[in-house]
């Protein structure tokens, strides 16, 4: 966590962290689209042909890649998705996680714990990685180790996630004994494990458009993204910035609103709803003050290209790494986080994640800094908007929204609701199944978005 506090007990606890409270990043806005001819479906219905200028000009620069090449890169990681997605219900048990990979072309891998998988997977134009493990075996030695970590210190074993590049379980460790004694702890089968020594001693990110700053006491965060419930309006953030009842001021020393939830440690999730001078708009804060819009809460695929804005550090970019990561701050354990390369420094900590043009998560923490570089960690956001019954906004209070669905068919599928991989809805008498985790938004009913939903 990376966060700056004066205050109380709150402070004191804020200060042994270090916060880096993140801004919001940018959406989908001004980007010449691909040709129609050229581009994924995917692509066409997640907006990943419309990019942010803001989003091309941070990946140029933090990822080495030209304007095309980014622009190809997020199309080509939108089809990637939903390829991944759809494979993953054929493979079913067998199924062992997918990553891309390449600066533009994202090739897709696809794992499976059986060789007679291989020939669909490269039937669907993925590449076929036969491993000994299957993603629910390493997900259940994952979930082990988090039930271990509540009776164990696991200061000096701060970092734990399902790596499905290695097909395994890594424990980052400061100290080997220490990840021997966590391992015994867990009881998970060592077959599944693999330790990996480190430096890493990551704290929370401390200091209504997302990336704003803004200040609770004597600390202060960044707004992740503009959210809503019911008639509320309100922001996502980071748990560690604030508890129940803390009041907040926003970028402008106005004062802003009050936390409503927050959780941390176990989860770093909090939401702020704001008073009637503040509203919710689609957009967080890009480079040189800019508005980006952001279109909807897909998560990407490890591999896949990520960026954040923060009221510190502002504009940067870098990739997943791993999804449902466990990491140890001096608070407690925060679990089902995503681990990224991208930089951070304290003040930035609540801000967005995003990528492409979809809201991925709001800043935990994270390790190093924005002049050497660094490993930071986000608190993914459909939980976030499960947990506390929010709709992440995506359209702006001022302009129309898209209206309810012309001759609405019926069935169990609703705008606002959570999606996770795997789920099963009804729409017009058909059965879909969810390809990629997601909140639901009229527009994005299961015949629109074959990117999110396979009909069966």
């Amino acid at each position: 966590m990376l966060h700056r506090h004066a205050g109380a007990a709150w402070a004191a606890t804020a200060a042994a962290v270090g916060a880096l409270v993140l801004t919001a990043l940018p959406g989908a806005a001004a980007a010449a689209p691909s040709p129609p001819s050229t581009t994924p479906p995917a692509a066409v219905s997640m907006g990943a042909d419309k990019p942010s200028p803001d989003v091309l000009a941070a990946m140029q620069r933090d990822l080495g890649l030209s304007a095309p090449q980014a622009q190809r890169r997020l199309v080509n990681e939108a089809e990637a998705g939903a390829v991944a997605g759809r494979l993953g219900g054929v493979l079913g048990a067998d199924y062992a996680g997918a990553w891309v990979r390449g600066a533009e072309s994202a090739t897709l891998t696809v794992a499976t714990a059986d060789p007679a998988d291989a020939p669909a997977i490269r039937a669907a134009g993925a590449e076929a990685r036969v491993v000994r493990h299957t993603l629910a075996a390493l997900d259940a030695a994952k979930t082990a180790l988090d039930r271990a970590a509540a009776r164990t210190n696991t200061l000096d074993v701060p970092v734990w996630y399902v790596d499905v590049r290695t097909n395994s379980v890594t424990v980052r460790a400061v100290r080997r004994a220490a990840a021997e004694s966590f391992l015994r702890a867990a009881g998970v089968d060592r077959s599944l494990v693999r330790v990996e020594a480190s430096a890493e001693r990551p704290r929370p990110v401390y200091d209504i458009r997302g990336g704003d700053a803004y200040y609770m006491g004597g600390g202060r965060c960044s707004v992740g993204f503009a959210v809503t419930k019911g008639t509320q309006h309100g922001f996502a953030t980071a748990g560690h910035c604030g508890r129940v009842g803390t009041t907040t001021t926003g970028f402008n020393q106005v004062a802003q609103g009050t936390f409503q939830g927050s959780s941390f440690p176990g989860r770093d999730m909090a939401w702020v709803a704001a008073n009637t001078n503040w509203r919710s708009t689609p957009y967080v804060k890009g480079a040189g003050g800019q508005n980006v819009r952001v279109a909807g809460s897909t998560q990407a695929v490890v591999g896949a290209s990520i960026c954040r804005s923060g009221s510190t550090t502002g504009w940067h970019c870098g990739t997943i790494q791993q999804h449902n990561t466990s990491v140890t701050y001096p608070e407690g354990t925060i679990s089902g986080v995503t681990r990224t390369s991208v930089c951070a420094e304290p003040g930035d900590s609540g801000g967005s994640y995003i990528s492409g043009s979809q809201a991925q998560g709001v800043t935990s923490g994270g390790s190093g800094d924005c002049r050497t570089g660094g490993t930071t960690y986000h608190q993914p956001i459909n939980p976030l908007l499960q947990t506390y019954g929010l709709t992440l906004t995506t359209t702006d209070p001022g302009e129309p929204g898209p209206g309810d669905p012309p001759d609405e068919p019926g069935g169990t599928w609703a705008a606002g609701t959570v999606y996770d991989a795997g789920d099963q809805v009804t729409y017009g008498g058909a059965t879909y199944r969810c390809l990629q985790p997601h909140q639901a938004q009229v527009g994005w009913e299961p015949p629109n978005v074959p990117a999110l939903w396979q009909r069966l």
